[in-house]
């Protein structure tokens, strides 16, 4: 874990932990905060497992070089797990010279490690938006 991007110790601070490490510009930072076996749910409604698929789909926001905005609309927690619903966006002029806009409704899952940090479970950063339909 690289001190420079702590994680939270608090599930009320993965948030904050998350934009900074988004903001950082480093895939690898992301990746960090993400337990092993984490479902990270693409934008096409996909469960990613594989931390390398996981990390293609990060550096795909993160190489837009635009800062994300996020925050915590709730965060409910059950002893070591917390669900946290985020409010996020990703706004500006892209490398490309476009205006670029995403945002979302994240609905995320977080547990606490044995060293007292909180990392993803579950990284569902459109929440309940409607998605591809998966086959059946």
């Amino acid at each position: 874990m690289s001190e420079s991007y702590p994680l939270a110790t608090e599930p009320e601070g993965v948030v904050a932990s998350l934009v900074e490490r988004f903001n950082s510009g480093k895939v690898s930072a992301m990746m960090a905060q993400f337990e092993p076996g984490v479902v990270f749910v693409a934008r096409d409604g996909r469960p990613v497992t594989d931390p390398t698929e996981i990390a293609a789909e990060l550096e795909r926001d993160i190489s837009l070089g635009l800062p994300l905005e996020a925050k915590a609309r709730h965060v409910f927690v059950a002893g070591d797990i917390a669900q946290i619903v985020v409010d996020w966006s990703i706004d500006g002029t892209g490398p490309d010279g476009e205006h670029v806009h995403v945002e979302g409704s994240a609905s995320d899952v977080v547990r606490r490690g044995a060293d007292g940090r909180w990392r993803y479970l579950i990284d569902n950063a459109l929440g309940t938006a409607v998605r591809l339909r998966q086959p059946a």
